[in-house]
């Protein structure tokens, strides 16, 4: 089966299915550029992107063409689950001069984001911005000062990881 239609199948819930998707197809060295190919259809972006993120996690890169590719398709995604797995993937992707705007803008509109979990991964968004692009850092350092007075408890939390992650 095609990994878009197993996508397609996937009930958006089971852990174990989409982990199966992916054991699946891992070795195909096309893998991350097939799932980036599935994001502007909204009907896959949950299971593409969750997938790409897996992929990251386990050691694998992505390469510079599927890196702009993927910086390209920011403003596409709709879903809040397909930002946080985004999100989740920047400590992962190089960042190029090229596409620190998108990320930026991406970046920008996700901060006032009624989810929870896309702020406090976007915050650690900023940060890798940062650590990539030194010029963003004094700007980043204002944000999370600011979110520490003024956001969720939840919020907060990952904001304090990223301060102990910055102090080492």
């Amino acid at each position: 089966m095609r990994i878009k239609d197993e996508i397609a199948n996937w009930d958006g819930k089971s852990s174990s299915d989409i982990k199966t998707v992916y054991k699946r197809h891992r070795s195909n060295k096309d893998f991350i550029s097939i799932l980036i190919e599935c994001i502007p259809e909204i009907e896959l972006q949950n299971g593409a992107t969750w997938l790409i993120k897996h992929c990251l996690e386990n050691k694998n890169q992505a390469s510079n063409k599927e890196t702009n590719t993927l910086f390209k398709l920011l403003p596409q995604l709709n879903h809040w689950e397909a930002k946080l797995h985004i999100l989740q993937c920047l400590p992962y992707l190089v960042i190029s001069a090229k596409n620190k705007k998108k990320v930026e803008t991406f970046l920008r509109e996700n901060l006032v984001d009624k989810n929870k979990f896309v702020r406090a991964w976007t915050y650690n968004g900023f940060y890798q911005l940062s650590l990539q692009h030194p010029e963003y850092e004094e700007e980043i350092q204002q944000f999370l000062a600011m979110a520490m007075r003024d956001e969720a408890p939840s919020v907060k939390a990952r904001i304090r990881n990223i301060l102990k992650d910055a102090k080492n």
